[in-house]
């Protein structure tokens, strides 16, 4: 009998303050990008390594995306899920979907490599692998 894995989701909440809206009053685009590095950061902390593998190499976004399905404003609290797939040797991918008001607002996604320190393409280590499928969805 096969058993069914049900991937874990992390999950990050934040709060929209007025440093992070435009002129308009809304949330600055941006935004959303400096907030998928905090969830990553927190994720990578308290779910993959607490020293971010700094002995072994680097980690590097080769590339982010963030798609906007829905204004937010100032002092909304806003959540976070990441999700990690396409795992592959080398390198991953992750997804952030945002919420507020438990609606969804926006979508994002980064790509992530591992490196050596000169900047060298290296493989993943297996215990971080094995610790990152936990999140594939």
């Amino acid at each position: 009998m096969l058993m069914q894995v049900i991937a874990q989701t992390f999950t990050h909440s934040l709060t929209a303050y007025l440093k992070d809206s435009n002129a308009y009053g809304n949330t600055y685009f941006a935004r959303y990008f400096e907030w998928q590095g905090i969830c990553r950061e927190k994720w990578f902390y308290e779910c993959i390594s607490r020293d971010m593998l700094q002995q072994e190499g680097v980690f590097i976004t080769k590339h982010a995306e963030q798609s906007y399905l829905q204004e937010t404003f100032p002092f909304q609290e806003i959540s976070c899920e990441l999700n990690a797939y396409g795992v592959k040797k080398c390198s991953f991918w992750l997804e952030f979907r945002f919420y507020a008001d438990g609606k969804p607002v926006s979508v994002g996604r980064q790509q992530i490599v591992f490196a050596s320190h000169e900047r060298k393409i290296k493989a993943l280590p297996a215990a971080v692998t094995t610790l990152i499928q936990r999140y594939v969805k």
